[in-house]
């Protein structure tokens, strides 16, 4: 862990694709580094590649060049053209604050100390090595380091998979001791529910390292849990800030009793998230037949496929799927012998709170929001942080604002 001196704490910003697609935006990003450059603060900044899909050196753009899904080389090249997005990004970026008189250096993932393990497309962080960035502290301001990548202890570049450069800011932040962790998005911080369809949605000053992981898990696309996890773990504040804006956006931090100004009880759920394209798969099966959900099961992780929302009864087993694999399911479960019925377009809508813990009558308050608008529950599930019904997809959006209204969270005042 870093030993804080009494001149400089260390902060880490991290932009997203969407944060440093264009010059200007770039600019944007720039004051923001320059702003807790001149606050006292040694920066790391963490970028993603520049854009999203089109945009010449996004992602899906360098995977587009080996035809992306139907690629010939295997996931280990496959790292290494992925990686390059970043690592321009991250010179680009360094050359503009250059220019602006900041003292800033580029690293890439290895550079800057990230061990992994060698799972390429999906590599976890095992170790991070800060001497590097300690050393290079003493003459930079900034370091713009490379998101989403690492080497493996094999001594290949690997890269983080889905929201990786989250996990590369907040491992960096727990790493180095940081202060605080900056996500910059474009979106004012995190919401009630999706602003796209729910037109009253709130944004949310405080939330708990759980609350927005189970979020997270069910939908938000604003943060990946698993950079959530890290931060929690670490005890470094997060913060989900829009690029545009000087407002300070969600701080998520330790639990709820803590937060400024929070009341558990006025607050019984947080938001309202969703997943579409999801199908439901149902089994039937015979009373006596107790070994069909181990075979089911094992025969579909045995093919790679991750099943969710599972009911086990004594006639049929049921469970959904993402709405690609439902062929390949029907398929595998032929083969055991059973046959799956399918309810393909539903959509996973959650109700997400760290209030209803122990709260009796909250699963009463969604039934009878969607009864009233005649949406059928196709299944439900609970855990203590969050309640999952599922739906039709056409009927996702009514079901969202339902729950949305039924626990009046356009009236909340969360300060």
């Amino acid at each position: 862990m870093l030993k804080k001196d009494n001149h400089h704490t260390i902060v880490v910003q991290k932009f997203g694709g969407t944060s440093v697609q264009s010059a200007e935006l770039r600019e944007i990003a720039a004051q923001h580094v320059r702003s807790a450059v001149e606050s006292g603060h040694k920066v790391v900044a963490v970028v993603s590649a520049m854009g999203r899909s089109n945009d010449p050196y996004s992602t899906d753009t360098l995977l587009g060049l080996i035809d992306g899904n139907d690629a010939h080389v295997p996931k280990r090249e496959q790292d290494l053209l992925q990686s390059c997005g970043e690592i321009i990004s991250s010179v680009v970026f360094t050359n503009l604050l250059i220019g602006q008189g900041l003292k800033a250096s580029a690293l890439t993932g290895k550079q800057a100390g990230f061990v992994t393990n060698d799972t390429f497309g999906n590599a976890r962080i095992t170790e991070m090595k800060t001497d590097a960035i300690l050393e290079r502290f003493k003459e930079s301001d900034v370091l713009v380091v490379a998101g989403f990548q690492g080497e493996s202890t094999k001594g290949e570049l690997t890269t983080l998979g889905r929201g990786g450069s989250d996990t590369s800011a907040t491992a960096l932040g727990a790493a180095l001791n940081a202060k605080y962790v900056d996500i910059f998005t474009d979106v004012d911080g995190i919401m009630t529910a999706d602003p796209r369809i729910v037109n009253d949605a709130k944004p949310l000053k405080t939330l708990t390292y759980s609350e927005v992981s189970n979020m997270a898990y069910q939908g938000a696309k604003v943060i990946h849990p698993r950079a959530v996890e890290i931060a929690m773990y670490a005890k470094i504040p997060l913060r989900i800030r829009s690029l545009q804006s000087d407002s300070t956006g969600t701080l998520i931090t330790m639990s709820r009793d803590q937060l400024p100004g929070s009341d558990v009880e006025e607050r019984l759920v947080t938001g309202i998230t969703y997943v579409k394209d999801i199908s439901q798969v149902t089994v039937q099966k015979a009373e006596d037949d107790h070994a069909a959900a181990s075979l089911i099961f094992t025969k579909l992780a045995a093919e790679g496929i991750s099943v969710d929302f599972i009911n086990i009864s004594r006639y049929e087993v049921v469970f959904t799927v993402p709405m690609h694999k439902e062929q390949h399911v029907q398929e595998a479960v032929k083969t055991l012998g059973y046959k799956a019925n399918l309810l393909p377009r539903c959509a996973k809508v959650s109700a997400v709170g760290a209030g209803m813990t122990g709260v009796p009558g909250v699963v009463s308050k969604i039934t009878t929001a969607l009864h009233q608008e005649e949406i059928e529950i196709l299944q439900a599930t609970d855990s203590h942080t969050t309640i999952w019904v599922l739906v039709r997809e056409d009927e996702m959006d009514l079901a969202v604002n339902a729950l949305h209204h039924m626990f009046r969270l356009a009236e909340e005042q969360n300060s």
